[in-house]
């Protein structure tokens, strides 16, 4: 294994993938297309603190999808969807210790910038979630779980 593989190990060990996240502007579509493919439909949810519509979509052997959709008002969603449309934007890992986990990866060199601080998300029972930017990769969500994920 390379040094570069050694380094990032502790990171990956704290974190598991949990779901895609989907913004679309109005989700029918995207639930008709995940339905063809053999998704269920799981919560559905208005979160006052993000101002968005999100609904869970799950597969028994596909990775989880989670649908965002704008809510009455402004959300964080609008400008990403007026410029790209419906696109994946997020990738979210679980894991127990967010903060943890976010230090093992900053300690293997890796550059991430804070974009929301931890709040309780209403789609996952007030589990708190963060939203952070990976320099050469993305937005990620930490889902912190408080237990093994």
């Amino acid at each position: 294994m390379n040094r570069a593989a050694n380094d990032i190990a502790p990171a990956s060990a704290a974190l598991a993938f949990h779901h895609l996240g989907l913004a679309v502007a109005s989700p029918e579509e995207a639930f008709r297309y995940l339905a063809s493919l053999g998704y269920t439909a799981g919560n559905t949810v208005f979160d006052p603190i993000q101002q968005v519509n999100l609904a869970m979509r799950h597969h028994p052997v596909m990775p989880d999808v989670e649908v965002i959709w704008p809510g009455d008002g402004p959300s964080p969603i609008d400008k990403l969807i007026k410029r790209n449309g419906t696109m994946i934007y997020h990738l979210c890992y679980a894991c127990p210790d967010a903060e943890q986990a976010l230090g093992a990866l900053a300690a293997s060199g890796i550059e991430i910038v804070p974009v929301s601080a931890p709040a309780p998300a209403v789609l996952f029972g007030g589990q708190k979630v963060s939203f952070h930017h990976v320099s050469g990769f993305g937005l990620i969500e930490i889902l912190e779980t408080g237990s093994e994920p």
